[in-house]
């Protein structure tokens, strides 16, 4: 699996199309980086660049960024709706894939060195790589702007992590640290900035203060208006969307718009998403208006259109699903985007793998794709209506398990794989015997665990599979299970009724006799 950690760089300047270029190439142009997003806001005067790579590949492009940002920016001029305390403002590191919070912390701290020793200029650590607890929001350090620095920087307890205490005006100074995925959220509004404001006040976690607390954990908000678009914004971070939703902002910014008489008129998310996040926001809408919509990409749209994620500009998935954009390897690497052909030939070739549980986990996928279809040849039709209720409820279990079963398929092949790497490793000291006996110890872990979790997850299916037997169109019943008597065939055939008689017999026993 490719280690991958999203760098999320915010700098000063939203509107000189040259300068957000030119940060723009010195990141694509780092080697192993892989720019994902540029998203620039005039009145916000502020760009937001997303990109990914390794640990060590993401240090070396946001210090690329920077040093470009250096001899560009000048914050002693700047102007923008958006808080801000430095031409690089804030520059966090998010695990992805295959690191963990940890180790983005090294890349922050690594950063911030670096940064402040070739540049000259104060960096402060702030979320999971904040060394003092008051440093930990990044409001709080951003507390008074750019403005407030020269004096700031005099007061012993805001001498920065690294880097001089000193006012740099050209620069100000930069935050960087680690955190979650962190979801820039904007809801429009046809009001006023004050309006919007109070809007923001009332949900946002910090409120007004100690004495008065907003609504919804770990949640950021302010207010403010663009120019460009003639309405107002409650513009939200999203600090953990585990914890606080997209759907749950949207929907308590929609209650107290409605208090104040005020129409809401779409959203707006900036920079990326991660899918887990639209997807929680679908079940939500899905469970609120009884909606039963199983396809992901049918999901992600309904998400779009009852946030009205494109009222200011299209908003495309395939541009803004992190997943989308970094696939975990390529396709022509995964056994799952082979052709059937391919596939099984390479089953049969002279490798470890893939082997028999790439094999079973492919079988049980089609397993499960067959009972979601047989419910859906049943769902929807007028004469099964009565139905309806019995198979929105058990098609969505098999719909599930198909897509999990089908990652199993790369997944027992990439764990036996780490295996067999483990076992090829030098055994000549004491230490090299050690090192390996720990490495095959975790492979053989991660070995035993895809068939595991393969058994336990077709396990789990079989009640629902039993009940569908029971009334799911006659016609699909042969696709559930053949009868071990040997008559069972397709469609309305001899087959179908011995299929019956088996999931009869399943509760009454003695009304089968074979």
């Amino acid at each position: 699996m490719s280690r991958l950690v999203e760098c999320v760089p915010n700098f000063s300047e939203g509107n000189n199309q040259e300068v957000i270029d030119a940060i723009s190439q010195a990141v694509a142009q780092t080697p192993g980086c892989v720019l994902l997003d540029v998203d620039a806001g005039p009145s916000t005067n502020r760009t937001v660049y997303t990109f990914v790579g390794s640990p060590e590949d993401v240090v070396e492009g946001a210090l690329n960024a920077a040093r470009a940002a250096f001899r560009l920016i000048d914050m002693s001029k700047h102007k923008g709706e958006h808080p801000r305390m430095g031409a690089l403002d804030v520059c966090p590191f998010i695990p992805v894939r295959g690191v963990g919070m940890a180790e983005c912390v090294l890349c922050a701290q690594a950063f911030g060195r670096r940064l402040a020793r070739e540049l000259n200029v104060p960096v402060y650590l702030y979320g999971e790589a904040a060394q003092v607890a008051s440093r930990r929001t990044l409001p709080a350090i951003r507390a008074g702007e750019y403005e407030a620095l020269p004096e700031k920087l005099k007061q012993a307890e805001w001498a920065p992590d690294f880097g001089p205490s000193t006012f740099v005006p050209s620069w100000g100074a930069t935050a960087t640290g680690a955190r979650k995925f962190l979801l820039a959220f904007n809801i429009n509004l046809l009001s006023t900035k004050e309006q919007a404001h109070r809007i923001a006040l009332n949900l946002r976690e910090q409120g007004r203060g100690e004495d008065q607390p907003g609504r919804l954990k770990k949640v950021q908000g302010i207010g403010w208006y663009l120019d460009e678009k003639n309405l107002a914004q409650v513009s939200t971070n999203l600090l953990d969307f585990e914890v606080t939703g997209l759907h749950t902002v949207y929907e308590e910014t929609c209650r107290e718009a409605q208090e104040l008489s005020l129409p809401v008129v779409g959203s707006q998310l900036v920079g990326l998403v991660p899918l887990k996040a639209l997807l929680d926001t679908a079940a939500f809408y899905c469970e609120k208006e009884n909606l039963f919509i199983l396809e992901e990409e049918h999901r992600i749209r309904l998400v779009v259109n009852r946030l009205g994620l494109d009222s200011l500009s299209p908003f495309n998935p395939k541009e803004r699903i992190i997943e989308y954009l970094v696939p975990e390897s390529r396709p022509e690497q995964r056994l799952v985007d082979k052709s059937l052909q391919a596939f099984v030939r390479e089953v049969g070739a002279r490798s470890a793998t893939p082997g028999g549980g790439s094999v079973a986990a492919a079988s049980a996928a089609m397993g499960a794709s067959l009972a979601c279809m047989a419910g859906l040849m049943t769902y929807g039709r007028r004469q099964f209506e009565p139905l309806d209720a019995s198979m929105r409820r058990l098609i969505p279990p098999f719909h599930a398990a198909s897509a999990k079963l089908t990652a199993l398929v790369d997944a027992d092949a990439q764990a036996f794989g780490a295996y067999l790497e483990a076992m090829k490793l030098p055994r000549s000291t004491p230490e090299e015997r050690e090192r390996r006996a720990a490495a095959l110890q975790q492979g053989l872990r991660q070995a035993v665990a895809v068939p595991l979790e393969l058994a336990e997850t077709v396990a789990s299916l079989w009640p629902a599979l039993q009940e569908l037997a029971l009334c799911v169109n006659l016609a699909c019943r042969s696709d559930l299970q053949p009868c071990p008597c040997g008559l069972a065939g397709g469609g309305q055939g001899p087959g179908d009724r011995h299929v019956w008689c088996i999931f009869q017999r399943a509760h009454q026993p003695e009304g089968h006799q074979r």
